[in-house]
């Protein structure tokens, strides 16, 4: 497997192959069950960064009303479509997202200050969103819809 260690392509096929064709002893278990945990923890990776993006851009529109628009609704638009999609795919994170959502809301935070260059203070310490708002395709902060 010395090739198959550079080209993680090449190995994931081999080993594919090894266990349709039950070659059991051409298997490394280990290394299969490695990859099989990274690809989990990637989609939640995956998850928690729509989820600060969809925040990031949900504070920007509760608190810089004068510059709601477009150029906003299409990051919300964008990262609500690919949590739904993550949650689709792999429904065991839905339990999820309020944990996530909470752990990755200083990071939302610091980067809407950073953008906004509005006061710490201006933005709640916790997450003012809920899991509902968050997934809800037509929820924007105060009342305001995208649908309307």
């Amino acid at each position: 497997m010395a090739d198959n260690d550079r080209d993680f392509y090449a190995w994931a096929n081999d080993s594919a192959a090894h266990l349709r064709a039950r070659r059991w002893a051409e298997v490394d278990v280990d290394q299969i069950a490695e990859e099989l945990e990274d690809m989990g923890k990637q989609q939640k990776h995956a998850l928690a960064g729509h989820l600060k993006i969809l925040m990031l851009h949900l504070l920007k529109w509760r608190y810089q009303p004068a510059f709601r628009g477009l150029s906003w609704l299409l990051p919300i638009n964008n990262a609500r479509d690919e949590i739904t999609e993550l949650l689709e795919d792999s429904p065991s994170l839905a339990p999820k997202v309020s944990e996530i959502a909470s752990r990755r809301y200083s990071a939302a935070r610091s980067r809407a200050i950073l953008e906004t260059g509005l006061e710490l203070k201006t933005f709640p310490v916790e997450c003012p969103f809920t899991r509902d708002q968050l997934v809800n395709q037509d929820f924007l902060p105060d009342g305001d819809s995208r649908r309307s």
